[in-house]
């Protein structure tokens, strides 16, 4: 097994295993992102903290509201059994932004950690395409049962790449937008910006890099005579 055949299996870990679909098949780009509650959650504590900040103008305060609204979600997790990574990934995640604000002194820092994850993915899933291992293949691959075969069959594989493609330009279009924010210490449009293009712009390229990468089934003889093939 090449590097990048090892590559393209390590991608695909637990990946997959985020993906919602359907009983039909289809992809549930709702339970994807964790459903409504994924969103609020996603979204809420990043809210509590630009409102905070906004109306108190104390930093102290809006970074115990956002690491409140984090413990409390992880709390209700853990009562309903869900599982310890689950449960606590979102309170480390807010920890981390946290610990950036505080100690950078700005409110602003909340956002940096989001810029260098963003920056990792955009190397990954770039890397995943070089490679001739498109990370949403490896993951769409393994969801539609159809394993690495997509990888023999050229014109598959230039749709899962760019549908890889589509998810790097999300990630990439949030540092070409933020950043400029971040440098012309504009928390308030920098703090929507980050909700706005979170959750929803990834849904939305995760639903459309899906539609892209449907397997169309041949034209029957009858379809082809009637369209004149």
């Amino acid at each position: 097994m090449t590097s990048a055949d090892q590559f393209g299996q390590q991608l695909s870990g637990s990946a997959a295993q985020r993906i919602s679909t359907r009983e039909d098949g289809s992809l549930d780009v709702m339970g994807s992102v964790g459903g409504v509650r994924g969103i609020v959650e996603a979204a809420l504590p990043a809210t509590a903290f630009l409102t905070a900040y906004l109306i108190t103008e104390n930093l102290a305060v809006a970074i115990a509201l956002a690491i409140a609204m984090g413990a409390v979600f992880t709390v209700v997790r853990l009562v309903q059994r869900g599982s310890l990574v689950q449960s606590f990934s979102g309170l480390v995640g807010v920890l981390i932004c946290a610990a950036f604000a505080h100690f950078s002194g700005e409110a602003r820092g909340y956002y940096v950690p989001g810029f260098f994850i963003n920056a990792g993915y955009i190397l990954a899933l770039s890397i995943s395409i070089a490679v001739r291992w498109p990370a949403m293949g490896i993951i769409f691959g393994m969801i539609r049962g159809e394993g690495f075969d997509w990888r023999h069959d050229p014109i598959r594989r230039r749709r899962y790449a760019l549908a890889t493609w589509l998810i790097t330009a999300v990630l990439a279009s949030r540092l070409v937008v933020q950043l400029p924010l971040y440098f012309a210490d504009n928390e308030t449009a920098l703090g929507v910006t980050r909700v706005t293009m979170g959750v929803p712009l990834y849904a939305f390229a995760l639903w459309l890099g899906w539609m892209i990468t449907r397997e169309t089934s041949p034209m029957t003889e009858d379809a082809q005579q009637k369209t004149g093939g």
